[in-house]
């Protein structure tokens, strides 16, 4: 929006990460704290283009978000020179993972592929609402407790279409600790050098719980979607931080 010269407004829970406040004020959003969860931030934020107008992004309401979201998998073709066989996402609302299905479905119908992989929606356990709705076909309101903040919601918007394009083309949902969800971060940036936020090491948690299951010729992606700079106070949770200050190397415990 910065970029564009457009005017931004944003709604975003008080709980959110403070990074991600500050960063969305860095780039000049008007932003408004809301007292409640991100389905609050949501519904409000629909409300407000409602009466006073504006171009509401918002997953799962205007399409061309997974319009966007779609080009991740003619990415992943193009760059791999084949179709995977898994592809891991992370899973919150729903809307990348169906933005993955309608890049991989549009490939298909253009005869430029013959078939989809096997799509792997990952979860936090704490907020596990298409895990549930998988199980007993609906979607119920429960309140989300989880470190992964970008895919903790109530109730998924994008959860029914998700969940049908899953049923559809024989995907999976797993789900996944936060101690495995931060375990999996440190992970990542220890061997990989890939700092992300715990989201998107939830779809890198999710392929280690289930790797032994998997073909060991398969090809596989594991899509991470966020930095871990948009949330470090999680970070830290998974990390050691030195207390100890020295003064000189002498003051060193090898």
């Amino acid at each position: 929006g910065a970029a564009a010269g457009q005017k931004v407004t944003l709604f975003l829970p008080k709980t959110a990460p403070p990074a991600k406040l500050v960063q969305a004020l860095q780039y000049g959003a008007k932003v408004f704290r809301v007292d409640g969860t991100y389905d609050d931030a949501y519904d409000l934020s629909m409300e407000y283009s409602r009466q006073f107008g504006g171009l509401s992004r918002n997953t799962a309401y205007n399409p061309m978000t997974i319009e966007g979201k779609k080009t991740a998998a003619l990415e992943i073709f193009q760059q791999l020179g084949r179709l995977p066989d898994f592809v891991f996402v992370a899973a919150g609302d729903g809307c990348i993972l169906s933005g993955i299905y309608k890049g991989f479905t549009d490939m298909v119908r253009l005869t430029v592929t013959a078939g989809i992989p096997t799509v792997v929606a990952v979860q936090a356990e704490g907020s596990n609402a298409l895990a549930r709705a998988m199980e007993t076909g609906r979607f119920d309101r429960q309140p989300s407790r989880t470190i992964a903040d970008s895919i903790s919601v109530d109730v998924p918007r994008n959860g029914r279409h998700a969940l049908r394009l899953i049923q559809r083309h024989q995907g999976r949902i797993v789900t996944v600790a936060d101690a495995a969800i931060l375990q999996a971060q440190a992970h990542l940036a220890g061997t990989a050098g890939l700092f992300t936020e715990p989201a998107a090491a939830a779809a890198w948690a999710g392929f280690l719980k289930i790797k032994a299951e998997l073909p060991p010729q398969a090809v596989i992606v594991v899509l991470l979607t966020g930095h871990g700079l948009k949330d470090t106070a999680s970070a830290a949770k998974g990390v050691n931080v030195p207390e100890k200050v020295i003064r000189s190397l002498d003051d060193l415990e090898l």
